[in-house]
């Protein structure tokens, strides 16, 4: 079933009619009360749109973003490629599959496009800024997102004559500011503002340049099982601890965001795969950063905390503005001051005592001068996922906050690495 937000509905009624918005709500009341109720205000809407001659849906035809709604079949639209993610393995011994996406824009917004399986091979040859037809399409809804998914009658057409895109419209910002200390499980659209207390080292693993399978070398070089023998390239992955005051917690960053993490190219971070003594320095650089990253919130079961995978990373955060945002947010939920339960009257003049700084004072000193003291350690740890994307859970679980271990945990294999640097 086509689903369609009941404001849009009443936006193309507002736009293709002369009602208003109030005389259009009381359209649908009336339809509702003529039906006794047995009706949703969605269902009201669309029986007053077909009483008024509006078409709601598209029908045929290449569609403009905005138009997209979950429940649609065959979809066909244009846009211009904005941001591409890894592809990444998930599933078990028995069972495995792939997965990749990518964001493509138009003038009227941007959706994701996840490609499953096979079909990850036509994202071999995307480059950020290409434009593309996607053709045959369904959509689908993920945490109040559309997204379109392609299976196998789905074809993506690259740079296609006569296909002009403008101006790709912003994709808004959907991720929610939250402290560490508040974090639940299975949290998507998480955005958090921290200082980086523990850096690891880089893990570089082997992966087929077709198919971004993982593959090793038995003997005889390296082989794909479905591409045969090949010359790897290597994706890698990185573990920081962030902390912001009220806890600390283990995030993960992949081949881009680590890039982006150490201003850093590709070419360039692969230098460190064979001189690794050589990232103590990008280490101790970014010790005491403080960075915005926007992501998720998953369990490691294994180890039972939670971690954060990095989708976005902001490395030169504008200090001025998130301690406006921080007078504001102390504002908002000011500090009560406990009364205490008897007074003391002073008999004599009152001593001169140091003044001591306030709540807000404290905090906001906190964002300009915290400094934590750089720990030594190595990192045996690499973290894993290898779950598909699917609509997180909604029962709710007590946060941990993590602490940053002196040593590193047993290490895990990096055959179920996610190739994937986003939700």
């Amino acid at each position: 079933m086509i689903k369609m937000p009941l404001n849009e509905i009443i936006a193309k009624l507002k736009e293709s009619s002369d009602l208003t918005e109030d005389e259009i709500n009381n359209k649908i009341k009336q339809k509702m009360d003529q039906l006794s109720g047995l009706i949703s205000k969605e269902g009201a809407a669309h029986i007053i749109a077909n009483e008024l001659g509006v078409q709601l849906i598209p029908i045929g035809g290449s569609l403009q973003i905005k138009n997209i709604l979950p429940g649609m079949r065959s979809v066909e639209t244009n846009g211009k490629v904005t941001r591409i993610f890894d592809i990444r393995e998930f599933g078990s011994d028995e069972k495995k599959g792939k997965v990749g996406s990518f964001f493509m824009g138009d003038e009227t917004g941007q959706i994701r496009v996840t490609c499953w399986h096979d079909k990850t091979n036509d994202m071999k040859d995307l480059k950020e800024g290409d434009i593309v037809k996607v053709v045959d399409a369904y959509v689908r809804e993920n945490n109040g997102f559309k997204e379109l998914h392609l299976n196998d009658r789905s074809r993506i057409v690259l740079n296609p004559s006569n296909v002009n895109v403008g101006e790709v419209k912003k994709r808004e910002d959907n991720f929610k500011r939250k402290t560490i200390n508040t974090l639940q499980e299975n949290e998507n659209f998480v955005e958090l503002f921290g200082t980086i207390v523990q850096v690891y080292d880089i893990k570089f693993f082997e992966r087929c340049p077709e198919c971004k399978k993982r593959i090793r070398d038995m003997g005889l070089g390296f082989s794909c099982e479905k591409h045969g023998k090949t010359n790897p390239e290597y994706a890698y992955v990185m573990n920081v601890f962030l902390d912001d005051s009220t806890g600390n917690i283990r995030s993960v960053f992949f081949s881009n965001q680590i890039q982006n993490l150490t201003k850093k190219t590709n070419e360039e971070l692969l230098i460190y795969k064979d001189m690794p003594e050589k990232f103590d320095e990008v280490k101790t650089e970014l010790l005491g950063e403080q960075i915005i990253v926007k992501g998720r919130v998953t369990k490691n079961t294994m180890f039972d905390r939670l971690e954060f995978m990095t989708n976005i990373v902001e490395r030169d955060v504008d200090l001025e503005k998130e301690i406006n945002r921080l007078k504001e947010d102390i504002e908002k939920n000011p500090v009560k001051q406990e009364t205490p339960a008897t007074e003391v009257k002073a008999e004599t003049k009152k001593e001169e005592t140091t003044p001591q700084p306030t709540t807000e004072e404290v905090k906001i000193e906190e964002i300009k001068t915290e400094q934590p003291t750089q720990p030594t350690q190595t990192e045996t740890t690499q973290t894993t996922e290898s779950q598909q994307e699917s609509t997180p859970s909604t029962t709710e679980t007590t946060p941990t906050t993590q602490q940053p271990e002196t040593t590193e945990s047993k290490p895990t294999s990096t055959d179920d690495l996610p190739k994937l640097d986003e939700l």
